[in-house]
């Protein structure tokens, strides 16, 4: 019997911030599944930043919103996927999805298993065990590379990535400057998670705050804000600083195409001798599973936490879109079906 299938697509085109006009729920009725291809029924999905920006440059109007879900197998012409296996799906936002196991995108392939983690939901596979994870672990310690006792500065440190770089930088012996947008992000990224300094950038001048708590300069700057905040953060790095380059958040609503006036600040590359690299995390697909097990025992040892805000409901994908773009989230962003 065919399937009756939701998604949400884009109706039209992002310009500045969202509307509500331009995401669109509609429903599909699937075709029968062909030989290798596996029928996955979503569990939980996530929203990030990145599909923000992703959007203008991989989707048109009428595609399926772009995102990743854990769904569990409900039909199969797979022998290597059975009905009620759990995998990790790039199939955009959708109750259900047909898949053709082993067709990827850049490298990324479209399904992957599952990682179980007793008393924990499947939803961790898209946050600390997931993609957010791997950049955290990656775009710290690949780029950064931060050495015990220097100084590291996290940019939306409550958000899904920042709040477990912070914690990483702690475990390798760094004091850990973060800043979050409200009193609450600050108050759990410091007490909770033991950052040294926890600073509410609305409230807090950045420049001041940071000569405050780092005094002696800044070594490693995790960025996922970009703008402003990318440039006063520079001012203040030290000989050799290094800066890993993850998200510019407060730039996704702007055209990219009509770069804001003031040009970029090479002479503070020149002058310290800073390196900065951008990156896409599946420069290390191959070595997920590596990072994901020295993070599963940091998890166990209560080195390492997290923190989900959740939205129930497929039928409310939107509005958790819209709201962690706002920054309504503290730690990762999931839709649970």
């Amino acid at each position: 019997m065919p399937v009756k299938a939701k998604k949400w697509i884009l109706a039209h085109q992002f310009d500045g911030v969202p509307k509500d006009s331009d995401l669109e729920l509609v429903e599909e009725e699937l075709p029968e599944l062909q030989d290798g291809q596996i029928l996955m029924e979503a569990q939980a999905l996530s929203v990030d930043p990145y599909m923000r920006v992703y959007v203008r440059t991989a989707l048109k109007e009428g595609d399926t919103m772009i995102g990743s879900q854990v769904g569990k197998v409900i039909e199969s012409k797979s022998p290597q996927h059975p009905v009620g296996m759990m995998l990790v799906g790039n199939v955009g936002w959708r109750t259900h999805a047909i898949v053709d196991v082993g067709q990827g995108v850049g490298g990324m392939p479209t399904v992957m298993p599952a990682t179980p983690v007793p008393g924990l939901p499947v939803s961790v596979n898209l946050g600390v065990l997931g993609m957010p994870g791997a950049t955290a672990y990656f775009g710290l310690l690949e780029l950064c590379k931060p050495k015990a006792g220097e100084v590291v500065v996290v940019s939306a440190a409550a958000g899904a990535v920042g709040s477990l770089v912070g914690q990483i930088a702690k475990i390798k012996g760094c004091t850990v400057i973060g800043y979050a947008g409200t009193d609450e992000k600050c108050k759990w990224i410091k007490e909770e998670l033991g950052f040294d300094h926890a600073i509410n950038y609305k409230t807090r001048d950045v420049a001041e705050s940071l000569k405050e708590a780092a005094p002696n300069g800044v070594d490693c700057y995790f960025d996922n804000v970009g703008g402003d905040f990318l440039y006063t953060v520079m001012r203040q790095m030290n000989k050799f600083g290094r800066i890993s380059l993850c998200g510019a958040i407060s730039q996704y609503n702007d055209n990219l195409d009509s770069p804001k006036s003031g040009g970029f600040p090479g002479f503070l590359l020149i002058r310290n001798e800073l390196r900065m690299e951008g990156f896409i995390v599946t420069r290390w697909l191959s070595r997920w599973p590596e990072a994901f097990k020295e993070m599963a025992v940091w998890m166990k040892e209560g080195k390492l936490k997290y923190r989900e805000t959740t939205t129930k409901g497929f039928e409310n994908m939107r509005e958790a879109f819209y709201g962690m773009l706002r920054g309504d989230n503290t730690g990762k962003a999931v839709v649970n079906v």
